[in-house]
């Protein structure tokens, strides 16, 4: 099979696309669609960039996602700027799906039987799952003899323990409909595991039973604590709304609030639900910000709100590392990605306070040097502090490419 894989991310409003060489697994192209199907006054773009170019867009009426990706498809088949001879060049399609429920323990080839599981699960991820569908169906339209993966972003947390998915609620109530922990981010907790896995195997631990907290810190924020390649727990739940404090997303609350805030302010359940998701958060709790880089800033000015903002956001973290270290039975390394995570060395610092109860010693001086992958912990520590930088791209990648091998 041709060793080039698109992977396409639909939001809904955007294509996400990155053209990958697997065979040496660089990037060939990539870039976005945006604002599709919204009417603005800027219009509709789709941004294009082959690597160490300038990127280039391309403005148009992009009403729905088949007419953006046709142009995707246009682009990298361009004589001028295109990376490929014809679309017959592209071995696999890796789609990114949110939410495959308890169904799939894994990437799927994109058959009817699998649309009709993803259309299942689209209550559960109202604004991911309806677009991601949208890319596939455009793709199987324009791309027909292509085969498409699905690849969930719920898959790699089909592994933790009945204890650790089930909600303490009427059993009815689960068995009807599904309510269960699912987690999510899955893509990129898989792809920073199994590098901070290869690195602990070059000092001498076994994979089989390295113990790893990963932490996605970006405007959603998710933990995971894994063990052997195996997920024990993680912090998103039902929905991406459980957990950490994130950019917009209150992160864990009490849910009598809920039903608190309906009636004194006379609210429906939806709009508080919608305020929890997109009102909350850093953004809540700082009352001018959800990008950690003005908090950062505002806090240096001496900005109160942000800086409680970012008190209460590393807190969570860390009485998350703290209750993860018990259920793995200690902590091999704790692994920092995605934008803050990967970018902030004071958050960094900050999540890593008092962690030295743990075997957790951080290397001041190192987390201010590191750029890219970075061993930031002392010497003499026990357990390793990483910064991974995330590829939720390449994971997709390589997980299209082995389900579309194993199929042929």
């Amino acid at each position: 099979m041709n060793s080039n894989v698109l992977v396409i991310n639909c939001g809904s409003s955007s294509v996400k696309y990155e053209l990958i060489d697997m065979g040496q697994e660089r990037a060939l192209a990539e870039g976005l669609a945006d604002r599709i199907g919204v009417a603005t006054e800027a219009g509709a773009s789709i941004d294009y960039r082959r690597p160490d170019e300038t990127p280039y867009t391309v403005k148009g009426d992009f009403p729905t996602h088949r007419e953006a990706v046709s142009k995707i498809l246009e682009l990298l088949t361009d004589k001028e700027r295109g990376v490929l001879a014809s679309v017959d060049q592209i071995g696999v399609v890796g789609h990114r799906v949110v939410h495959g429920g308890d169904e799939f323990t894994g990437a799927v080839l994109i058959t009817p039987e699998v649309i009709k599981a993803v259309e299942r699960w689209a209550d559960l991820a109202p604004l991911h799952n309806p677009p991601n569908l949208q890319g596939i169906r455009a793709c199987a339209e324009l791309m027909p003899s292509v085969p498409s993966v699905a690849v969930f972003d719920t898959a790699f947390h089909t592994s933790m323990p009945r204890h650790a998915y089930l909600y303490a609620i009427p059993r009815d109530w689960m068995d009807e409909f599904a309510l269960r922990r699912y987690g999510f981010h899955g893509t990129s907790h898989h792809y920073v595991y199994l590098k901070a896995e290869e690195y602990l195997a070059g000092r001498g631990l076994s994979p089989e039973s390295v113990r790893v907290i990963t932490c996605h810190l970006g405007n959603g924020c998710s933990m995971a604590a894994v063990r052997g390649g195996k997920v024990m727990d993680t912090s998103m739940g039902f929905t991406p709304l459980e957990g950490l404090v994130m950019g917009t997303r209150s992160g864990d609350v009490d849910p009598a609030i809920v039903a608190f805030l309906t009636e004194r302010l006379s609210l429906s359940a939806d709009q508080v639900v919608t305020a929890l998701n997109k009102k909350s958060g850093l953004l809540g709790l700082s009352g001018a910000s959800s990008d950690m880089r003005d908090l950062l800033a505002r806090r240096e000015h001496g900005d109160e709100g942000a800086r409680e903002a970012i008190s209460v956001y590393c807190y969570r973290i860390r009485k998350y590392i703290g209750a993860y270290a018990v259920v793995l039975g200690g902590v091999d390394a704790l692994v920092f990605t995605a934008g803050v995570g990967e970018h902030s060395p004071d958050i960094r610092a900050s999540v890593s306070e008092s962690l030295e109860v743990l075997g957790l010693r951080l290397d001041e001086q190192a987390n201010r040097a590191c750029h890219g992958f970075a061993d930031i912990a002392t010497s003499d520590s026990p357990g390793r502090i990483l910064v991974i930088p995330t590829n939720e791209e390449l994971m997709i990648a390589r997980e299209a490419l082995r389900v579309a091998n194993a199929a042929t």
